[in-house]
Order: C-alpha cells, then sequence, then structure tokens
C-alpha cells in the first residue's frame, strides 16, 4: 500500500479557490463601512495587509495628500524606524510622489539604477532592507488622492496580474473613504481625506499618551490601542480621541494590556 495514502496535498485548483476566497474578503474587508468599528484608520490598515497577504510584496504602505500635498503615511506592514525613515522620505519626492501628482503606477525594478535621481531614497531603502518598489495611486475615479507603495527585499518586477490587483484593492478603499458615516458630507473628498489625516494625527499623540504612561515603544503602544478597541468593537479613532480628550483613562487600558 502507498505510503500517501490518507495524505492531503493542496492541488492547484484549490490554491486557486483559497485565492479567491482571500481576493473576496479583502475586498469585502475594504467596502464594509457599515462594521461599528469602521474608520479610516482600520480602513487603510486593511489595504496595506491585504496588499502583503494577497500580493507578492514584503511591504507596503499607504499615503494620502494634506492640503499642501505633501503625503502623509496613514498605515504600513510595518513599524520599525527604518522603515518609517523611508516613508517620511517620500512625502515631498521620489516615486510615490511622483504616482500621486501624476495618477499613474509606476515600477522601480531595482533602486540602486536610481542613485543619481534619488541618491537619498536609495540609501534609506538599503538601510531598510528593501531593494525594488511599485507604487499605484490612490484614487477616487480620476482623481488621486495619495499613493499605494510596495515593496520587495529583492529586484525585479512584479507578477503579472499584481500590479492591477493592487490599483483594484486602492480603488477600493478610497471608495470605502467616500462612505465614512463619521464625515456626512455627501462626496465632499477633501473633507473625508482631511479626516482621515486629522484622525492619522489624533492616532499619533494617543500612542504617545499610552507610551509614556507604561513605558513603551511607540509601536507597541499603537497594538495596545488597536487591541482595546478590538475588544470593544469600537472605531480606532474614537478610541484615541476619547484618549486625547481625557474621557478615556490610559490606565484602563494598562490594566487591559496587562490582563487585569
Amino acid at each position: 500500500m502507498s505510503d500517501h495514502v490518507g495524505t492531503h496535498h493542496t492541488t492547484a485548483g484549490e490554491a486557486s479557490m483559497n485565492r479567491e476566497r482571500e481576493l473576496a474578503k479583502a475586498f469585502v474587508d475594504l467596502s464594509d463601512t457599515y462594521a461599528p468599528d469602521f474608520d479610516p484608520l482600520r480602513l487603510f490598515h486593511r489595504l496595506v495587509h491585504s496588499c502583503r497577504g494577497l500580493l507578492d510584496v514584503d511591504a507596503a504602505a499607504v499615503m494620502v495628500a494634506d492640503a499642501r500635498g505633501t503625503l502623509k503615511t496613514m498605515a504600513a506592514t510595518e513599524d520599525e524606524a527604518a522603515f518609517i525613515e523611508l516613508m517620511q522620505m517620500q512625502t515631498g519626492h521620489g516615486p510615490c510622489m511622483d504616482c500621486y501628482r501624476t495618477g499613474e503606477g509606476r515600477s522601480v525594478p531595482d533602486i540602486a539604477t536610481e542613485q543619481e535621481r534619488w541618491p537619498e531614497l536609495v540609501t534609506a531603502m538599503a538601510d531598510a532592507g528593501y531593494q525594488s518598489l511599485h507604487t499605484v495611486p490612490l484614487r477616487l475615479h480620476d482623481r488621486a488622492l495619495g499613493a499605494l507603495t510596495l515593496l520587495n527585499a529583492r529586484t525585479g518586477l512584479l507578477p503579472d496580474g499584481d500590479l492591477d490587483l493592487a490599483q483594484a484593492l486602492a480603488d477600493s478603499a478610497a471608495l470605502g473613504l467616500m462612505h465614512w458615516s463619521a464625515e456626512p458630507r455627501g462626496d465632499d473628498v477633501v473633507t473625508r481625506v482631511h479626516g482621515a489625516i486629522a484622525a492619522k494625527s489624533v492616532l499619533e499623540v494617543a500612542k504617545g499618551m499610552i507610551a509614556a504612561y507604561q513605558g513603551l515603544p511607540l509601536h507597541e503602544a499603537g497594538r495596545v490601542l488597536t487591541d482595546y478597541a478590538d475588544r470593544h468593537q469600537v472605531s480606532l479613532s474614537d478610541t484615541a480621541q476619547a484618549l486625547v480628550g481625557r474621557t478615556l483613562d490610559p490606565g484602563v487600558l494598562a490594566e487591559r494590556a496587562a490582563g487585569i
């Protein structure tokens, strides 16, 4: 009798079906604006993590443009200092800014070839451990709101279809932002984008408060805040605002984090 009897192997067809289910879930998650915990912070978090899970990429980040046209990082799959610095370096120039300004995606399969054009970016990517970058616009119809950035630790282009899928996910997120119930002003794109940037700013202040109260690094403080919002099924934006507005005691989050 064969040793393989009773052993289950995933077939190509099953793998394809699993990917289709994951894709369907990603699009549903990005469009589920009626969930009680929906807010732009979770929307962008879902976008970058869906990209890393579904595409052949090592990291992802999404940025939106403020009133001055400067890109602000809204969510990223990585929270190391080198990665954050890499994102900050692209707020005013670089392929992500080019993508936002032109509304067209682009790929840099080997960042080392851009040494003359973007020397600081080349250094920052090397320090963070990445060799290639791909970006698509975060857009609503034909209007670019920002850029979705995909990075790999190796050189080369993305597999066929991955940039198109990234664009579809980014488009879904932009549409989800326009349905954000916390900003009931019809189709005012500017209001929604500025509201999202404001929510991210409040989140950073709240993370700083938790970090100072508990003596934690900022990225761990962010997880404490997110875990609290998850447990209570409330919006991350509202939780951060409650902390900053002093209607939520940071000690409550400390007790939860410690399992008290």
